[in-house]
Formats: structure tokens, sequence, C-alpha cells
């Protein structure tokens, strides 16, 4: 039983213009590097499926996802924030964006798989329940979740969100739904300026200054994260998967190096394997070094499936 690695190529005809960080050739970088380091020869590849209008719904406002398919250009680029743009091809990247994390579940509670990384963008976690954001249309990871929560029947789903910028978007869709437990760290004084404060007992925010570097990261995981988790015993645990922590992207400070991925990955897996019989569902978010972003994912990766 391999572990599933899902992808579209749709996911990377998607872009914003010249010089936008959040690019196309994030993808190949990553499976470039999956494929000389053989880790892809241990894992089944899926295409990802579009998400529908029903799966969106459960984590999106209906009229919101109706804009936004309506909102999609025919020619050229249309501007939802300053940071965020469609272009002719936008919408059915972000369909199969979220389509992956709603098939990863799938897969994962079917037990034809026992996790799952989802290489697709366009990111996720800063789109809101009604508002897209930050690189994001819509929340890949909470239309997973909710799939998970509705259609499977769990009651207890964890959500781990290391990257950089603070999840804002995961935080509103799940303010006050005691199915899901949140935890995230992140640079504190960095977009979206959110997460110093928790917005409920669902959610454990670790806010990190500028520098923190390994160590502080690694105490916060092990001090804050590992306990509560341990407490919820989740049944299935998410990762929004960003890697620009990074020391050699620019997008924030924190300071983290490849081994530190490998190493909270090891961690969750430990949860994972207590609480929920090992079953992870991982989706990228940000990274942005295209170099250190593809060694910091296969070290993800090879976790994920067993071959550290």
């Amino acid at each position: 039983m391999l572990p599933a690695f899902i992808s579209h190529a749709d996911c990377a005809r998607h872009e914003m213009g010249p010089h936008h960080p959040e690019c196309p050739e994030r993808l190949g970088a990553i499976q470039d590097m999956l494929l000389q380091r053989g880790l892809l020869d241990y894992m089944n590849t899926y295409d990802a499926p579009l998400a529908t209008e029903e799966q969106l719904a459960r984590a999106h406002a209906s009229n919101y996802v109706h804009e936004l398919m309506e909102a999609a250009p025919t020619a050229g680029y249309h501007r939802l924030d300053p940071d965020t743009e469609m272009n002719p091809f936008t919408l059915p990247a972000a369909l199969r964006a979220a389509g992956a994390a709603v098939q990863a579940t799938d897969l994962v509670l079917s037990g034809e798989v026992p996790t799952a990384f989802c290489n697709i963008r366009p990111p996720g976690h800063h789109a809101e329940r009604a508002a897209a954001m930050g690189f994001c249309f819509f929340n890949n990871v909470a239309v997973g979740i909710r799939h998970a929560l509705d259609v499977h029947g769990l009651q207890r789903v964890a959500l781990i969100d290391f990257d950089v910028h603070h999840g804002n978007g995961s935080e509103d869709i799940f303010r006050g739904d005691e199915r899901v437990f949140m935890c995230s760290i992140f640079e504190q004084g960095l977009y979206p300026f959110t997460g110093d404060q928790a917005v409920g007992p669902n959610m454990m925010n670790v806010g990190l200054p500028s520098r923190s570097g390994s160590d502080k990261f690694r105490e916060a995981v092990a001090a804050r994260w590992i306990p509560a988790l341990d407490a919820f015993a989740p049944q299935l645990i998410y990762i929004s998967a960003g890697f620009d922590g990074h020391r050699e992207d620019d997008m924030g400070n924190l300071g983290l190096v490849d081994a530190d991925y490998a190493w909270v990955t090891k961690q969750l897996m430990g949860v994972a394997q207590r609480h929920c019989r090992g079953r992870i569902v991982s989706c990228l978010e940000g990274g942005y070094a295209l170099n250190a972003l593809a060694r910091s994912v296969s070290e993800h990766v090879k976790v994920l499936i067993g071959a550290d």
C-alpha cells in the first residue's frame, strides 16, 4: 500500500504575472526533486479531480463560490486583492487544488493509501469563508476537512499549519467547530497580521519572533503542539505544509532549515500513529525559494512515506 502523490497539470497553468513569487515553477521544482531522490518510486501518482460546487460550499459561502467562478477572465488578469489575481486558467487550477484535498481524503479514509501529499497550487490557507486573499482562492485543506467530517462522518480532525504566515482563512472557517483542532506556528508581524489572539478554544496559535530558528521552533512544537494533539486524539491529521519559513526564503525570517521539516513531520507522524492509524493528508501552501522549497518538501515527503 503506497502513499499518494496528487497533482495536476492544470495547477501549473495558473499564474499571476511575471516575477510573482507564487509561480508555476514551484510544482516542477518539487516534482523534479522527488524524482531525483527516487521518492516517487514509493508513491502512487493520481491526477486531481475538479472539486464540485457542493464540496466547495461545505467550507465556503455559496455566493462566494459563484462570484469567484463568474469573475474568471477569458483573457488577461482579474485582480482580487493587491497580491492575488486570476488568469484564464486560475479557476480550473483552484478547482483541481481543492479537488486534490477531497481525493486525498477519500483515498486515506478508504484505506487505499496510508498518507497523501498534494503537490498543488494555488495555495489555500489564506482563503476565508467568503474572501480570496494572499495568493489563495479556495481553502484546499478546509474543503478536504469538511469532506472528512460531513461525508465520512469523522468527529475529530486536526489541522496543522507550519507556513511562515498565519492561516487566517482556515481559522475563519473553523472557528467554533469543536470537531477541528487547529495548531499553527507562524512568524509574528507578517502578513496577514493575525493570529496573536486565538479566536476560540479549538485554536492553538504559536507566534514566533523573527530569527527564532530551529531550536525555538522545535521547542514550541514539542511543548505545545504535541501534548495538545495527544489530548485531542484526532482521527485524521491534515497539514497545511508551507515551507517559506526556510532561511533561504525571503518571504519570512524564521530561519528554519531542511531538517526542521523532516523533524516536525516525524513528530506529527508519531501523533498519527498513536491516534489515527498513521493517516495524514498534506497539502502544499507556501515556499518560494525554489531550491529550498524542493529540498524541504522532499524531506517532508520522505517521512510521510516512511523512507527516512
